[in-house]
């Protein structure tokens, strides 16, 4: 719509220039005469001539006329489209959101709200974590039941669109496109425009998802191949797996597992053990989980492990225990 109405503006200027250029050259008139001469023509206010003209003239003037009446037309057009489709409104609000996103850091961006995109909003969600979705589909960003969702709309394997999105103070991006070649490309531009993002991928092909962590995915999911093995592991072992998905990353009710960064703990145990932490005893929880600053995963750590920097805890414990958990260490 701006691109029509920019259209429109740049029509009249050349209809002006026409107008002013014509009277000077071929009539013989001064530059302000000429401009006088266009003014009163294109916009029919009715003064007199600046001196009579003849038949050439009058012709010139007549063209003039309909060139000028058409640009204006086109112009009202354009201009009432605007106002009553409530462009300029629509556009004075993503102006607006955008401005909000330039303002966040350590968020994360989800690229793709189908299925995917969806549930890792609404995972994030119930961490509290901030996210900016892009997404293309009007028929989610107009959906009043996603009127809280802070939407970008646009392509994301367009750096501008991500940049929009906040790229370059984001921690965290998830793309759940569904073509495996879109999720490269978006791997790829992210990492180049910050290069410390955390980047989780989706992929469909096996065959995807050595390229996607060449391109600089830190993770690479395939939902479907996890859904199978999901599936089969119920009729293998349904008994552990009904134990293994009690054990949550939130709920009120099931045990909740907890990443702790050991940077996040008070500085006295630092360089401490984890038997010094005594957790247990202070909150209930359990450390079931290490991972070392080299990204080692060590599960069922010793308790002579040391608390390094850069280090983490996965805790293992009820709701009530993890915000205890919290409190005594914060």
């Amino acid at each position: 719509m701006f691109n029509k109405i920019y259209k429109g503006l740049f029509l009249f200027a050349v209809v002006l220039l026409i107008g002013t250029l014509g009277f000077f050259t071929a009539f013989d008139y001064s530059w302000l005469d000429a401009f006088y001469m266009t003014i009163i023509t294109t916009t029919t206010v009715g003064f007199g001539e600046v001196r009579p003209l003849d038949d050439w003239g009058k012709i010139f003037t007549i063209v003039l006329l309909l060139m000028s009446v058409g640009v204006y037309g086109y112009l009202v057009t354009v201009i009432s489209d605007f106002f009553s489709n409530n462009v300029l409104m629509e556009a004075f609000r993503i102006k607006k959101e955008l401005k909000e996103i330039a303002k966040l850091e350590k968020h994360t961006i989800i690229c793709g709200f189908g299925r995917n995109g969806r549930q890792s909003y609404e995972k994030l969600k119930k961490f509290k974590k901030t996210c900016v979705v892009i997404e293309q589909d009007d028929n989610f960003i107009e959906n009043p039941i996603y009127e809280e969702i802070q939407f970008v709309k646009g392509d994301a394997t367009n750096d501008d669109v991500l940049r929009n999105a906040g790229i370059e103070k984001a921690a965290n991006l998830i793309t759940a496109l569904p073509s495996d070649a879109n999720n490269l490309y978006v791997v790829l531009s992210a990492r180049q425009i910050n290069g410390k993002l955390n980047i989780v991928s989706r992929a469909n092909d096996e065959n995807a998802t050595k390229k996607l962590k060449i391109a600089g995915a830190d993770h690479v999911i395939m939902p479907d191949k996890l859904g199978g093995e999901h599936m089969a592991s119920l009729l293998v072992t349904p008994d552990l797996v009904e134990f293994v998905n009690r054990i949550n990353m939130e709920g009120d009710s099931n045990a909740n597992l907890e990443e702790i960064g050991v940077d996040e703990l008070p500085k006295e145990y630092m360089m401490k053990s984890i038997q010094d932490l005594d957790v247990r005893r202070n909150s209930g929880c359990n450390v079931i989980g290490f991972i070392t600053e080299k990204d080692e995963y060590i599960v069922n750590p010793s308790s002579k492990m040391i608390l390094k920097p850069h280090c983490k805890l996965i805790v293992l414990g009820r709701p009530e225990q993890i915000e205890k958990f919290k409190e005594v260490y914060e």
